[in-house]
C-alpha cells in the first residue's frame, strides 16, 4: 500500500541534491571528494551584505514580512530592472519569494493546470518538469543538440506549440549547459510567440550576471513580449547568497496577485532579515558581482581546456553560468572491471566511486548523452578533479 498522493508519486527526487547527498556520505567516511555537482558559488557573501543582515537583526526586523515582500525591497528590484535591464515595472508587479526556485514554481502553478502544456527546452534544469507535473499540467520537452549550442530554433518552437500550450520556460544563461541567448535570437523566437498569444514566457534569469558575452538579453525586451513574460531572478548566484533564500518574479499585475495568493497559503512572506540584506545587495556597490564574474570566467577557461584533454569528452565553450556540459556518449559501453558505463548516470557514479569527484549525469537534465560539471569551486579543485577524471576514464576499455 502506498498512501502518498498521486501528485507526490509523480515527482522524481532532485538528481543534483541526490548526488550531493552521496558525496557527503563518502566525505563522512573520510574520503576526499571534490564536488562538481552543486550549483553554488564558493565565494562568501560580500561583507557589506552580511553587515546589512546583522544590522537587520539588531534593528528588530525579525517578524513576519508582507506576503509579496517588503515594499523597500520591491522598490529596489524595480530600480535594478530599470538600471540594469532597461525595463519599467511598478512595485505591485514584483513578488519576493523564498528563492528563485519558489518564484519559478509560483509562476508555473499560477499559469498552468490540468489539460495545459508547458514547453521546456532540453537540456533543462531538473526541477522544471517536476514543477509542471505538480501543477497538474503536462511538460512538453523540446530537444536541442550539442551542435546547435543547446538553443531552440524558431522552427522547433513553432512545431511544439499546440492549442493547449500555456507557457514556455527559458533559462538564459542556462543551467546546465551555459548557453546564452542573444537578443536577436529571442526576437526571432518572439516572432513565433506573437502568432500564439495564449503562450506566456517564464524567463529564468538567475544567472544573469554570470555572463561572458558582455550583455544580457531578455525575452521581456523583445517586441510585444513584456506583458507576456515573467522574469525570475534573485540574489543567490550573483551575490553568493544561496542560503539567504531570496528570489523574485516580475510580471503583469494580475499574475503577481495570483502568485501572492499562492504564496500566502503555503509560505507567507520570505525571511525578513534576508530581505534587508537583499535590499543592500541590489542598491549597494556592485564591484563584487564583477569580481566574481571574472573569477568564474577564468575557471571556465581552465575547466574547458582540461576537459578537452579527457578521452571521450566533446566539449563546447559555455557563454554563461558556471557549468560545462560535455558530450560523453563515446564512453558508453566501456568497462573498468565490474563497472560498465551504460549511460551518463553510470558515468557520474563511476567518477564518484573511482575518482571521488561528484558530477551529475545528463539524464536528469533531459540529455542522456552529456554530463554536467560545475566549476563553482577553486581553480585548485578544478585542476585536481579533472586530473582524477582523466585518469579513471583512461582506465576504461
Amino acid at each position: 500500500m502506498n498512501p502518498l498522493s498521486d501528485n507526490v508519486n509523480r515527482l522524481q527526487p532532485s538528481a543534483t541534491l541526490a548526488m550531493t547527498a552521496k558525496s557527503m556520505e563518502l566525505q563522512a567516511q573520510g574520503i576526499d571528494v571534490i564536488t562538481l555537482s552543486v550549483g553554488e558559488p564558493d565565494f562568501p557573501t560580500p561583507t557589506h551584505i552580511k553587515e546589512a543582515g546583522k544590522k537587520a537583526i539588531d534593528d528588530g526586523w525579525t517578524r513576519y514580512s508582507p506576503g509579496m515582500g517588503y515594499m523597500d525591497l520591491r522598490q529596489a528590484i524595480v530600480r535594478k530592472l530599470q538600471r540594469e535591464n532597461g525595463l519599467d515595472y511598478k512595485p505591485e508587479q514584483i513578488v519576493v519569494s523564498n528563492g528563485a526556485k519558489q518564484s519559478v514554481c509560483n509562476a508555473i502553478m499560477a499559469l498552468a493546470g490540468a489539460g495545459d502544456e508547458v514547453l521546456i527546452p532540453a537540456p533543462y534544469w531538473v526541477s522544471y518538469p517536476q514543477m509542471v507535473l505538480l501543477s497538474g499540467a503536462t511538460p512538453v520537452v523540446i530537444p536541442t543538440t550539442f551542435e546547435s549550442g543547446f538553443k531552440v530554433t524558431p522552427e522547433q518552437l513553432e512545431a511544439a506549440i499546440t492549442p493547449r500550450t500555456k507557457a514556455i520556460v527559458f533559462c538564459s544563461p542556462s543551467n546546465p549547459t551555459g548557453a546564452v541567448y542573444t537578443q536577436a535570437e529571442f526576437n526571432a523566437l518572439a516572432q513565433v510567440l506573437q502568432r500564439h498569444t495564449q503562450v506566456f514566457v517564464i524567463a529564468d534569469e538567475i544567472y544573469e550576471h554570470i555572463n561572458y558575452l558582455g550583455t544580457h538579453a531578455s525575452m521581456a525586451k523583445s517586441p510585444d513580449m513584456l506583458e507576456r513574460t515573467v522574469i525570475i531572478n534573485g540574489v543567490s548566484k550573483a551575490y553568493a547568497m544561496t542560503g539567504w533564500r531570496i528570489g523574485f518574479m516580475a510580471g503583469p499585475v494580475w499574475l503577481a496577485k495570483a502568485c501572492n495568493k499562492l504564496q500566502g497559503q503555503y509560505t507567507s512572506g520570505p525571511c525578513s532579515v534576508s530581505q534587508k540584506a537583499a535590499l543592500v545587495a541590489f542598491d549597494g556597490p556592485q564591484e563584487c558581482v564583477e569580481t566574481m564574474r571574472q573569477a568564474f570566467q577564468r575557471r571556465r577557461d581552465l575547466i574547458v581546456s582540461l576537459a578537452k584533454q579527457v578521452p571521450g569528452f566533446e566539449v563546447n565553450v559555455p557563454d554563461g553560468a558556471f557549468y560545462i556540459f560535455p558530450k560523453c556518449n563515446a564512453l558508453f559501453g566501456k568497462k573498468n572491471g565490474r563497472w560498465t558505463i551504460a549511460n551518463s548516470t553510470d558515468l557520474a557514479m563511476y567518477l564518484l566511486e573511482y575518482a571521488h569527484v561528484s558530477t551529475v549525469g545528463g539524464d536528469a537534465f533531459g540529455d542522456p548523452d552529456c554530463i554536467r560539471l560545475s566549476y563553482a569551486t577553486s581553480e585548485a579543485n578544478i585542476e585536481e578533479a579533472m586530473r582524477r577524471i582523466k585518469k579513471v576514464i583512461e582506465e576504461l576499455a
